[in-house]
């Protein structure tokens, strides 16, 4: 696959850099990148990686624009209040980067759709603040051995971790909290979620271009009132319902 003359100066910045160069741009625009949830943080990293240059874009999201959601999720405008946000998003990154394939998938990521919406994909980021929905992600990322780049954020604090394999995200939240603090019930700082959004960005582009060392097995997490971060190991769960070893027992005998 090659990069024409535009492609070649709008790229220009990468292409210089030892890490990525023209192999490394080339991997970007062969790749499809789910991005599920399109909304604080699936938004902004939406945008990063159109402008990255990921040839494919896959946006999946039930959801439409509303108000409240314009005080972080900075790929709609107020004109977009109504409208499903797969299909605003899709015209935003398709005017920043018109190299970019962009399906648009206006549904939810469940057990019976999960898969579906994943297949073909490279890299999936999930940015819901739906459990069930990330647990679908999850299990379906690893029926289709898709590495998967997680975010999410409440309040003042975001979190970033890679999974592909063991430790799967479910090792990490294995049940679903019982009092489970979304955006809409515990509010968020609206520039949180660029950053967390940018970082799962950050993330694909490295898994895609072999660049770097991915955040996989590990879990960034940033306090924003303290503007500190660290970053921890996720322990793999034998008993884990996704990737523990009793999950591999059973598919073996089937």
């Amino acid at each position: 696959m090659t990069l024409s003359d535009d492609e070649i100066e709008r790229y220009a910045r990468h292409l210089m850099l030892a890490e990525v160069g023209g192999v490394g741009q080339r991997r970007l625009k062969a790749a499809r990148v789910a991005v599920v949830g399109v909304g604080g943080v699936g938004g902004p990293a939406a945008l990063d990686l159109a402008a990255a240059g990921v040839g494919a874009l896959r946006l999946v999201d039930p959801d439409v624009v509303s108000l409240s959601n314009l005080q972080r999720q900075v790929q709609f405008a107020s004109a977009d209040v109504g409208r499903l946000k797969v299909e605003a998003a899709a015209e935003r990154l398709v005017a920043l980067n018109p190299h970019a394939s962009i399906e648009a998938r206006p549904e939810a990521a469940t057990p019976a759709t999960a898969g579906d919406l994943l297949a073909g994909c490279d890299v999936v980021i999930d940015g819901t603040d739906d459990f069930d929905a990330r647990r679908a992600v999850n299990a379906a990322c690893l029926a289709l051995g898709v590495p998967l780049v997680s975010g999410a954020l409440g309040r003042w604090s975001g979190q970033v971790g890679v999974f592909t394999g063991r430790p799967c995200w479910a090792c990490l939240v294995p049940e679903t909290p019982p009092e489970v603090e979304t955006c809409a019930r515990v509010g968020v700082i609206g520039a949180l979620a660029g950053l967390v959004g940018s970082l799962c960005a950050l993330e694909a582009v490295k898994l895609i271009a072999g660049a770097g060392e991915p955040l996989s097995g590990r879990l960034l997490v940033f306090d924003g009132l303290s503007g500190q971060a660290r970053t921890v190991k996720v322990a793999a769960d034998p008993a884990c319902s996704d990737c523990g070893q009793a999950k591999a027992v059973r598919n073996r005998s089937t």
